[in-house]
């Protein structure tokens, strides 16, 4: 596949969209110019790409975390919840990982289980599966800018129903969401696919609706040296603005040394600069994300603070335009243990990476045995010991 930083025409661009509504029935209820009006009728307050041009210009921080659940309902009350007790001046929508692997089916399976167990098994919101006027609802039942982040390397139907759905910003590109998620996915798929991402992107642009546009800094997630995530992050902002897009926001994780950290997203901004207007592409607002550390946490609570307050201020010293936040509360009086971030491990044949968390004090050895015995019996893999008769 000969992949180059070209437009794509017109022609290969809707005879490609065709398809793509296809790929899953919600697909159907999707009108561009629908779409593009309703984009027109959002507030001002809740346009992600205004609001991070502003916190630029004043040089303030602005403040996102990470959230998705299964169901409507409650993947609003959650976000309602982080917006008015949290205070979050951004929201996000994590999405699920069957949306991610474009596994549609598995996904309706998910919302069906977690209305029947009354709550989410999936570990994010299934964009696609609940369709544009579901994300209408989310999007009017909060009252500040909603991102779509999730990891996957064909978005090309996520794109379509969340931006007719009206969110106002989109993370993700054809490197940095190729490298962590889709080791079996050629690389030059991935770009392709996401150059319909950010034609489309480009489309609404030239309507007169700047939609942000994000690539995923952190790549790896932690340790990653700057010039390779500053590499990718320029090289996915240069083929953003080539497909048409004007609002763009760099990111780079948070390695844990503070001078390298602020020079790192200093420099992360003033590079992409120097390289779009150098390409030709002048007329790009540039701003920047930091993530907080993206490893493992301290158990003791205390520690786990620390590490956030260190990350908080190396966002505020280095001036990014917003910061990822992390909470050690996630888990915080629940018995369960939540997993998120599935993905292969290059480093171990058949091996998985995953986030996990959970309360200790609930979640101890001797709760965990027990459960494990349970699933084991009811899945007939062991028998209980009979009781002896009397």
């Amino acid at each position: 596949m000969d992949i180059q930083n070209k437009r794509i025409s017109d022609d290969e661009f809707y005879k490609i969209r065709e398809e793509i509504l296809t790929q899953w029935p919600t697909g159907k209820d999707v009108n561009l110019q629908d779409g593009i009006d309703y984009q027109k009728s959002i507030p001002e307050h809740k346009l992600f790409a205004k609001k991070l041009v502003n916190a630029k210009k004043a040089g303030a921080t602005l403040i996102q975390p990470r959230a998705g659940v299964a169901l409507l309902r409650e993947h609003i009350e959650l976000l309602t919840y982080l917006q008015d007790k949290g205070e979050a001046d951004l929201l996000p929508t994590t999405i699920d990982s069957y949306t991610r692997q474009n596994r549609y089916e598995e996904a309706e399976n998910g919302i069906r289980e977690s209305e029947k167990a009354g709550r989410s098994l999936l570990n994010g919101f299934p964009a696609v599966n609940h369709g544009v006027a579901s994300c209408r609802k989310l999007v009017e039942s909060l009252n500040i800018p909603v991102q779509v982040r999730h990891g996957t390397p064909d978005a090309r139907l996520l794109t379509e129903i969340t931006y007719a759905g009206g969110f106002t910003s989109y993370e993700g590109g054809g490197i940095s969401y190729n490298l962590p998620y889709a080791k079996n996915v050629p690389m030059e798929r991935t770009i392709r696919d996401w150059q319909y991402v950010d034609r489309l992107t480009g489309i609404y642009e030239e309507a007169g609706v700047s939609i942000n546009r994000e690539p995923y800094g952190p790549l790896t997630g932690t340790l990653v040296p700057p010039c390779v995530s500053h590499s990718v992050a320029i090289i996915e902002a240069l083929l953003a603005a080539e497909q048409g897009v004007r609002n763009i926001t760099v990111g780079y994780g948070q390695c844990g040394n503070l001078v390298q950290d602020v020079a790192a997203i200093r420099t992360l901004e003033e590079l992409t600069d120097e390289y779009l207007i150098k390409n030709g592409y002048t007329n790009v607002d540039v701003t920047t994300v930091f993530h907080q550390w993206m490893g493992g946490f301290p158990a003791d609570e205390a520690k786990a603070f620390g590490v956030i307050s260190w990350g908080s201020a190396t966002a505020a010293l280095s001036k990014a335009t917003k910061v990822i936040v992390k909470t050690p509360h996630e888990a915080a009086g629940e018995d369960a243990t939540y997993i998120s971030r599935i993905r292969e491990d290059n480093t171990v044949e058949n091996g998985l990476a995953f986030w996990c968390v959970s309360d200790n004090l609930r979640k101890g050895a001797a709760l965990n045995a027990v459960q494990i015995a349970e699933v084991l019996v009811n899945r007939k893999l062991i028998s209980p010991k009979a009781e002896k008769a009397a």
